[in-house]
């Protein structure tokens, strides 16, 4: 009760311990740790089976509303799983469907054969042979088809165990020899490979091979030895009762016994699988009476039978009414024996098992000989009836497969003629698509040459505008001649005249020289002052003179700023000395970086853009760096613009570096020598 409230507790904290605002990834958060709360609750022992249900709905309604993909399959068959351990069989086929469902329309094979699987078990357990055996057929299918062949060899396993119960001996030990053969190619299978040597066991003793039944249960529990099979699955016991089953044929109580006794010794057998703690017991006593030992009998008989009854199971309440019968007849109390062979008889026509009713109707007959001949023919005639049905639901497994793989087969012609309407309408498509294809690059191409032309007639512009600035050079020498010329002739001779006038004044009397001083020293200040506008227009035109070519690239990037919505952030170094740079590397350079804005702007999709220009011991260095989507550079061809670039760089004697990687941004990287020798010449901007 305290682990019930807890638990509670803490779904209350969860759902409304929190704020009311939430923003959709908290929600989000919530509503996945509900669902695993939720299936941990449903899968809680301590629980009462309407609560397990009920947090089982709630986990499958918010399973429903997520997203269908892989996760969501997974946790679906938790839901069908849950419902399986709480024997809701209908709820548990309605989740297997709806997976398969899900499966089918996402293309999930490895899903849709679960699904299959599933529903194959559904059948199983509802006794409807053929729809168990289709499910497990078509999801044999689909393991084949992808090759998973643990999944496939469970699958043999699956079908083996339902062609066994539907009497179809041979093809249930050819199916199960295939799940042997893909399992012993496999690690860590011993589940797998316990199940495959139990069944065999199991199916030899029916057949009356003892010794081979025998050598294939003793394989099964020398797999046991494999500890990492968890012991409460009480596989052990079950090979031991296995095991004094196969004695038991053989007439050999003595062995029998010691097998029964063994297995029923096992750790936590009653609380582990009560069931088979009956089985062991009632099995048990079988053996004594074999031997005419009556230590504990017919208790042992009693308690098995109580037992099994409390818990429903029809078959073994017949086989324990049938043990009581004999032991009653060895003690030649026909009353009794007979009462219980009656009993025997008519829940096995209640419960429509026809294996049981045969078991029974040959015990009836050795207690009750008035009516023996009667009992005997109904025997006989339920043993042919059950023959025919036997060897019709074996004939109906092939009859399935044969249907399936016809089935298969015509959807492979109509495949082939799909196939072949395919090839022509793809030729037709592909000649259509080089013709467009080829047109297309005509018409590239023709941009392209375009480009270049252009390109070619901007470089020729900008070389224009580089001889145009030279003449203007030219003319400004000129101009500067003229005005230290003017300097020479006009200003110092002004000077030249007030010095001279100044020196007069010694001559002149202090009132006079006073008045004359002030009007010099006015000159003076009016002399200072062209010379310093004269200063400051040769200082101006000299900084302009050297800035040119940076002012230029400042108009580049204020129309980058005004174009597109990416940051561009540009660093100078102060301490290049562009009158020193070639104007043919000055062209290179503008165009490198302006292909380096483009790619930015058409591949890049980044939201900074560094451009920086520094001086590193007379290499000039150029950076272009983004911190947009990358590219992988071992990959990834060079285009045209990159190709550009690397001739640009290279006329320079320079050298090309990039730095990319898908998801971390471009570093494009320039360094070109400043050679003062090689510009000497053509000192140009």
């Amino acid at each position: 009760m305290k682990n019930k409230c807890l638990i509670l507790t803490s779904i209350f904290i969860l759902l409304f311990g929190c704020s009311k605002k939430k923003s959709v990834d908290d929600s989000d958060a919530v509503q996945t740790d509900s669902l695993s709360i939720y299936l941990s609750l449903a899968n809680d022992v301590n629980l009462s089976y309407n609560e397990k249900q009920l947090y089982n709905k709630k986990a499958l309604n918010i399973i429903i509303g997520q997203k269908d993909d892989s996760l969501n399959k997974v946790n679906l068959f938790k839901i069908a799983n849950r419902y399986y351990n709480m024997s809701d069989w209908d709820s548990y086929k309605s989740t297997s469907y709806l997976i398969l469902d899900r499966s089918e329309k996402s293309k999930d094979s490895v899903n849709l054969a679960k699904a299959y699987t599933y529903l194959g078990d559904y059948y199983l357990l509802k006794s409807v042979s053929d729809s168990a055996y289709m499910n497990y057929y078509a999801a044999e299918k689909i393991y084949v088809r992808i090759n998973d062949e643990l999944n496939l060899a469970k699958t043999y396993s699956n079908k083996a165990n339902l062609q066994y119960q539907e009497g179809a001996l041979f093809e249930s030990e050819v199916t199960i020899f295939k799940a042997l053969k893909i399992l012993k190619k496999l690690k860590n299978v011993s589940n797998q490979l316990y199940d495959c040597y139990n069944t065999l066991g199991i199916l030899y003793n029916d057949r009356e091979e003892y010794n081979k039944a025998l050598e294939f249960h003793n394989k099964a529990l020398e797999i046991l030895k494999d500890k990492s099979i968890p012991a409460e699955l009480q596989l052990e016991a079950t090979s031991l009762n296995n095991i004094g089953f196969v004695y038991l044929g053989m007439k050999n109580y003595r062995k029998a016994k010691y097998y029964f006794h063994e297995g029923l010794i096992q750790d936590n057998l009653y609380h582990g699988d009560t069931k088979l703690y009956a089985m062991l017991l009632d099995n048990l006593a079988y053996a004594k009476l074999g031997m005419r030992e009556s230590d504990g009998l017919p208790e042992q008989f009693y308690q098995a039978l109580k037992i099994r009854d409390s818990l429903g199971l029809t078959s073994g309440v017949i086989l324990n009414k049938i043990h009581l019968s004999k032991y009653f007849a060895f003690k030649q109390d026909s009353v009794k024996a007979l009462k219980f062979s009656k009993e025997a008889v008519e829940l096995s026509r209640s419960s429509e098992s026809p294996s049981s009713l045969l078991e029974s109707l040959k015990q009836i007959a050795q207690v009750d000989p008035k009516n023996a001949s009667i009992y005997s023919k109904e025997y006989i005639q339920i043993n042919e009836k059950l023959q025919k049905t036997e060897r019709k639901m074996g004939e109906k497994f092939s009859r399935i497969e044969y249907e399936t793989n016809e089935i298969k087969d015509q959807n492979s012609n109509l495949q082939e003629k799909n196939k072949t309407l395919v090839y022509v309408f793809s030729i037709c498509t592909l000649l259509g698509l080089f013709f467009y294809v080829y047109k297309t690059q005509q018409a590239k191409n023709r941009e392209l040459l375009f480009k270049q032309e252009q390109q070619i007639a901007n470089e020729n512009i900008y070389n224009l505008m580089i001889s145009q600035q030279n003449e203007i050079e030219l003319a400004r020498i000129k101009e500067k001649k003229k005005v230290a010329q003017e300097l020479h002739d006009g200003v110092l001779g002004r000077m030249f005249g007030i010095r001279i006038s100044l020196d007069s004044l010694d001559k002149v009397n202090e009132t006079e020289a006073v008045a004359k001083r002030k009007k010099y020293l006015n000159e003076l200040k009016n002399i200072e002052q062209d010379i310093r506008e004269i200063s400051h227009d040769l200082n101006r035109e000299k900084s302009e003179l050297i800035n040119n070519f940076v002012a230029i690239l400042g108009k580049l990037f204020e129309d980058q700023r005004n174009t597109y919505s990416s940051k561009l952030i540009t660093t100078f170094d102060p301490n290049i000395k562009w009158e020193l740079i070639s104007n043919t590397l000055k062209i290179n350079l503008y165009r490198i970086i302006q292909e380096g804005l483009q790619n930015c702007n058409k591949y890049a999709k980044a939201d900074i853009i560094k451009v920086e220009l520094r001086n590193e011991n007379e290499i000039l260095v150029l950076t272009i760096e983004d911190d947009g989507i990358g590219f992988n550079t071992k990959k990834t061809k060079n285009g045209i613009g990159l190709h550009n670039i690397e001739y640009r760089a290279t006329e320079g004697k320079g050298t090309v570096t990039i730095k990319s990687a898908k998801g971390e941004g471009t570093i494009l990287t320039i360094k070109i020598p400043i050679d003062p020798n090689h510009n000497l010449h053509n000192n140009d901007i």
